[in-house]
């Protein structure tokens, strides 16, 4: 008797250790640091319009060391910092891709067209746009500079942000 409840008491221990260990996965599985790619950018907008927020788009491409490092380093640790949930909306373009999209205005078109309509011509690239596709600040274009790269982020969000918010662009 004394052994069945050792071993009940070992796998419950073991159910718990398993489960408390899965708990960060599941969160972060469920949107808590991920950058999406975009299928619907009316949709983002609307969104964004009735949030009075910009939305941040990151134009990146596969096998893009840089761009990565911009995801891992910034976006995603941005993504789950409650604090920039009521700032930006955050979504990701693989600028070359075949991939559908929709526009701003609903209109049909790809990931490549759209970021060559926005003269994406190098990655990673940051655009911040408002509910109508307007530019709301300087795109952020590259990564030279790592050290400052968060704080030129932080001010072209807050930049556009107060555009936002004011109804000026």
């Amino acid at each position: 008797m004394m052994v069945k409840n050792s071993d009940g008491l070992r796998k419950a221990a073991l159910t718990a250790l398993i489960l408390a260990w899965m708990l960060p996965v599941g969160s972060f599985a469920k949107g808590g640091g991920e950058v999406p790619l975009v299928k619907d950018l009316s949709s983002e907008a609307k969104a964004a319009e009735a949030r009075r927020l910009p939305i941040l788009v990151m134009y990146s491409r596969p096998n893009c060391a840089y761009c990565t490092r911009v995801l891992k380093e910034f976006l995603e640790p941005m993504q789950r910092n409650a604090e920039y949930r009521d700032k930006v909306i955050m979504v990701q373009i693989k600028a070359g891709s075949p991939a559908k999209l929709r526009d701003f205005s609903g209109g049909a078109t790809t990931h490549k067209n759209f970021a060559n309509e926005n003269n994406v011509q190098m990655v990673p690239a940051i655009h911040l746009y408002d509910s109508w596709g307007a530019a709301l600040a300087e795109p952020l274009v590259g990564l030279s500079t790592p050290d400052y790269y968060g704080g030129f982020l932080d001010q072209r969000i807050d930049e556009a942000l107060a555009k936002v918010r004011k109804g000026n662009k």
